[in-house]
């Protein structure tokens, strides 16, 4: 049973319907003028690139289109955060130290200006005296 109800809807997913609206037609090829140069765009910068061309799409049209058209826009694969092997590992000098009292333990950072982390675009410094 299971396996029969497996196939019915493999059968209906690969049964997609052609694309005929003329509208739906001309989206296709503008996408895939702009996959063609820009391979990594997802449906979301997809929609931006066709609403600056003057049409009135949503994400949800856009991924369909892609989809039927089998298009994804390319994404970092998996193990994205494995360290490399040669990378030198620091040791953590804190470890098992007990911390108990002011100015026992004092941290630096060594961040060039304009390369951290700001929230309101001033040059903001942590300065312990």
């Amino acid at each position: 049973m299971a396996i029969r109800c497996a196939f019915r809807l493999a059968l209906h997913v690969m049964a997609a319907k052609p694309i005929e609206c003329p509208i739906a037609l001309l989206l296709c090829r503008l996408i895939d003028e702009q996959y063609t140069n820009r391979p990594f765009y997802g449906s979301r910068r997809m929609v931006v690139y066709l609403r600056q061309a003057g049409h009135r799409v949503n994400r949800k049209h856009v991924r369909r289109l892609m989809r039927q058209m089998g298009l994804a826009g390319m994404a970092p694969g998996p193990n994205t955060s494995r360290p490399h092997p040669e990378h030198k590992i620091y040791p953590y000098l804190l470890r098992g130290l007990t911390i108990g009292q002011p100015n026992q333990v004092s941290s630096t950072d060594i961040t060039p200006p304009g390369k951290g982390l700001c929230l309101s675009g001033g040059d903001h410094r942590l300065v312990q005296s």
